[in-house]
């Protein structure tokens, strides 16, 4: 063989070698699935939930779930919108709704999850129709919440009020106790229940959690219905990966007999699973 022969034998099985190598990792970057999901920090109970989903995900799907935890609400959709993450689940509609309007973004969901059923709380009266005449009750400020709150107030049979996803006090039509709503920060709605002046509050989950108080002591609880059902969580994507299988068998694998086990038996009814509700 000459050496000109040689010389290119040698560089063509370089060349297959090279395309080996290349292929050989290419492939392997391609069975390597992991998706990135956001969440909000939460207690060991919710770790425990998602954990569980992350091993139906590995053992069922081949996927390796990883959750990226966030510490406040503006963090989880700026992500998702980078491509920082994955997929995130930590919202519901009406607040996904104000922040594709808000930030120009195209986030839908791809599945629902859970909702914790918001609740009037009181240390003063033991039920609903015990709230006096010319009492104030409490709700958070911000649009979600206060639209919810007055909506659960209104589900209570305590007032009557338009058929508005952004409801304020202004837009109740009914108050035959002539009760006076009064919007608070969030954070306060716990508080306020020890204010002389309030009779009772609407208060988050987890503002109540965190002040000790037990959900199983409020007055009213929202129910499931047609207008509840705005307020289910989710899993949510960009709009452009919305129709991925991986995605679809992330969602595949919170949708399960044991998250719905899991979640009964650390919230005990504080949070329920709603993907098999009818909507």
């Amino acid at each position: 063989m000459s050496a000109k022969k040689t010389i290119i034998g040698i560089v063509a099985a370089a060349a297959i070698v090279g395309i080996g190598y290349f292929s050989f990792f290419n492939h392997g970057s391609q069975d390597d699935k992991v998706v990135k999901i956001g969440v909000m920090n939460g207690d060991k109970s919710e770790d425990q939930i998602w954990a569980e989903a992350a091993k139906t995900a590995k053992d069922k799907y081949g996927i390796t779930l990883k959750t990226v935890k966030f510490s406040d609400y503006s963090q989880p959709n700026k992500a998702l919108s980078n491509h920082d993450i994955d997929l995130n689940a930590f919202q519901n509609y009406p607040f996904l709704e104000n922040w594709n309007k808000a930030n120009k973004t195209d986030i839908v969901s791809i599945g629902d999850t859970w909702t914790t059923p918001l609740r009037v709380y009181s240390d003063k009266y033991k039920s609903i129709k015990d709230i006096p005449d010319g009492s104030q009750i409490a709700v958070a400020n911000d649009v979600t919440n206060e639209n919810r709150g007055i909506h659960l107030l209104a589900e209570a049979g305590l007032i009557k009020v338009k058929d508005t996803n952004k409801a304020t006090p202004n837009d109740i039509t009914s108050n035959p106790k002539n009760l006076k709503i009064v919007p608070v920060d969030a954070s306060q709605t716990a508080t306020s229940l020890k204010d002389p002046k309030f009779a009772g509050a609407v208060i988050n989950t987890n503002f109540a959690k965190s002040a000790g108080i037990d959900s199983n002591s409020a007055i009213y609880v929202e129910g499931l219905n047609k207008n509840t059902t705005q307020f289910f969580n989710f899993v949510a994507a960009n709009k452009s990966d919305k129709d991925k299988k991986i995605y679809k068998d992330v969602v595949k694998s919170i949708q399960t007999a044991k998250t719905k086990e899991l979640v009964k038996k650390n919230y005990d009814g504080a949070e329920i699973t709603v993907w098999d509700y009818k909507k």
